[in-house]
């Protein structure tokens, strides 16, 4: 098993929910960081704490904010990250956005802000940092995508269709790097009690602003990054996180598509 230990480790979407919990766990293991996300003050905020409450060496803690839907900037951004240490081990696509709104009364513009950020931001930045990966020949990618890039689900198609991009696009690239000693990690986490559905596109583009009972039921953010981290550590390539619900989904819909079809109808989701 792989250790943490001094690893160069650059997250996104890094200011909150899951990626806040996962730059504590990373810290804790003894990674050094690059923190990033669009809210500047939200980034020194969880720095902060890395730094002042958990003691960490703050030359081992960087903020480098930045927009996954501007991806005209993520070549730069990647220069800007691979001198904050001299090199990186491996980038943590965790930023993104989701949904919950109707096939039926979602406009296309909605749709196409989901794949902005979701997908072709993080294939964006990954395309930035892939040719350093080669020139060192080593790195991992771990990808954050969703149980719902597993199955599709109720108010949340865009959400869902881009993650499941995600999984075509990451797959394989794994397969064409793979004798360059990268690797590539999927994680599908499930309801994380987050701010994510307050934060999710409605149909008419604005944030929800409610939280999802499902979500508030969900497992924390801190026991979802000790599942992620733990991955990392152990080189897996996907790793489903939730509860029974969406691992039972997941089996489901790999086993017997037509009875979880049929289960799906009538699954609480919000």
């Amino acid at each position: 098993m792989a250790t943490l230990q001094n690893k160069v480790i650059w997250l996104t979407g890094a200011s909150s929910g899951i990626g806040e919990a996962l730059a504590y766990e990373l810290a804790r293991r003894g990674a050094k960081l690059i923190l990033s996300a669009r809210r500047e003050d939200e980034l020194n905020r969880v720095a902060e704490n890395i730094i002042n409450v958990m003691g960490f060496n703050e030359q081992d803690v960087h903020v480098l904010p930045l927009d996954l839907a501007d991806t005209g900037s993520l070549a730069h951004k990647t220069d800007e990250a691979i001198l904050q240490f001299g090199h990186v081990d491996i980038l943590i696509n965790n930023g993104g956005i989701s949904q919950r709104s109707l096939v039926k009364d979602t406009p296309v513009e909605v749709d196409r802000k989901l794949f902005e950020v979701n997908f072709f931001g993080t294939v964006a930045l990954t395309k930035a940092l892939l040719p350093h990966f080669l020139e060192t020949k080593q790195g991992t990618f771990v990808t954050i995508t969703s149980a719902v890039g597993k199955f599709g689900s109720p108010w949340r198609s865009g959400y869902s269709a881009s993650k499941h991009a995600l999984h075509g696009f990451f797959d394989s690239l794994r397969a064409e790097v793979h004798e360059q000693n990268i690797k590539v990690l999927l994680v599908c986490p499930g309801f994380i009690q987050t701010n994510v559905s307050i934060n999710a596109l409605t149909a008419s583009g604005e944030k929800l602003g409610t939280m999802d009972a499902a979500t508030a039921q969900g497992l924390t953010a801190e026991s979802c990054a000790h599942q992620i981290a733990n991955a990392i550590e152990k080189q897996k390539e996907e790793v489903l996180i939730g509860g029974v619900k969406e691992k039972f989904g997941a089996f489901m819909k790999r086993f017997f598509p037509s009875i979880f079809a049929i289960m799906l109808r009538k699954m609480a989701v919000r």
